[in-house]
């Protein structure tokens, strides 16, 4: 059995000896053949040093580093198309993903036969609490208009079965929502629920902004619903306009003098104005991801690479 673990990193010095620490004696407890996949951004600190030292004492500890920035997602999926395990664990570098999981979920795919092992989050106290509200809200609108159903609380961290894998890869699809591309490929999912605990180490370089970029992804990628939403709008708005010239009307029988056409006016270009500015940015959320599919450019490219044979943008 050869087991792959891939790791997204950006600015994260301090972090990487502690995960190396904890995470290498629980994969050599589970199997002699393991892989650790360092995806790195480029950084300015000494991340890749770090890497590399790690490398020198254990070569299974791999370093892909990316000749620019291209995020935390699109760092996993680059991570997943080198891994050459029987089973894949993304999870970050925080520590925030407990290592110690790894074992139940590699038994959870062996003897259960799982292909995707999820790390539910029990609790969150972990995290800042701007960024609990943004998951909370976020998890619950795919709930409702979702095509994919995505556990809630559940991050990247998760193992993933060799099919799995060659599933999510061959889907070929550019906004790199890993939680959603799971999903849409089925197979056998099991939860594994756990506490989230503090950073180890360091300080998060993956602002909320991240998060909500994510979000957006999986919201327009996986539903349709935001397109439907001129129907709503439009009724809205006319439910707004009648509601204003009655309440008008109203105020005239009460013995106020009204300006009607002032009101009327007014309420109307208010009201449909907002409703087309709304309606241009759905449609110009969803033409600007047809349009990083349609153009087809790399994901991305590697700059550098320690301990594969071969890589290669994608």
């Amino acid at each position: 059995m050869l087991l792959s673990v891939v790791v997204p990193v950006f600015q994260e010095q301090e972090a990487v000896p502690r995960f190396l620490g904890r995470v290498l004696p629980i994969l050599s407890a589970i199997t002699a053949e393991f892989e650790v996949i360092f995806c790195l951004d480029p950084s300015w600190d000494d991340t890749e040093e770090v890497i590399l030292a790690g490398r020198a004492q254990d070569r299974r500890v791999k370093l892909l580093r990316f000749s620019r920035r291209v995020g935390q997602p699109m760092a996993t999926l680059a991570g997943l198309r080198q891994a050459a395990g029987d089973a894949v664990v993304v999870m970050d570098v925080d520590l925030q993903d407990p290592p110690e999981l790894i074992p139940a979920m590699v038994a959870a795919w062996r003897e259960e036969g799982c292909d995707a092992v999820l790390a539910q989050r029990r609790s969150r106290a972990g995290e800042p609490w701007l960024r609990r509200v943004v998951a909370r809200c976020a998890y619950g609108l795919m709930r409702r208009i979702g095509e994919v159903p995505i556990p809630e609380n559940t991050g990247d961290f998760r193992l993933l079965s060799r099919r799995a894998v060659d599933a999510v890869n061959a889907l070929e699809e550019r906004h790199g929502f890993l939680r959603g591309m799971v999903a849409l490929v089925g197979y056998r999912q099991k939860l594994l629920p756990f506490d989230r605990p503090a950073r180890a180490a360091g300080q998060s370089h993956y602002p909320v902004i991240g998060s909500l970029r994510i979000g957006f992804n999986g919201l327009f990628c996986f539903s349709h619903a935001p397109l439907q939403v001129s129907w709503w709008a439009g009724l809205a708005a006319g439910a707004g306009s009648g509601l204003v010239v009655a309440g008008g009307a109203v105020a005239a029988l009460g013995g106020v003098q009204v300006e009607w056409g002032w009101l009327v006016v007014s309420a109307l270009v208010l009201l449909l104005a907002g409703v087309q500015l709304m309606v241009a940015a759905v449609l110009g959320e969803y033409i600007g991801r047809i349009y990083d599919e349609v153009r087809r450019r790399p994901r991305y490219l590697v700059a550098r690479s320690e301990g594969f044979e071969r890589t290669a943008g994608s």
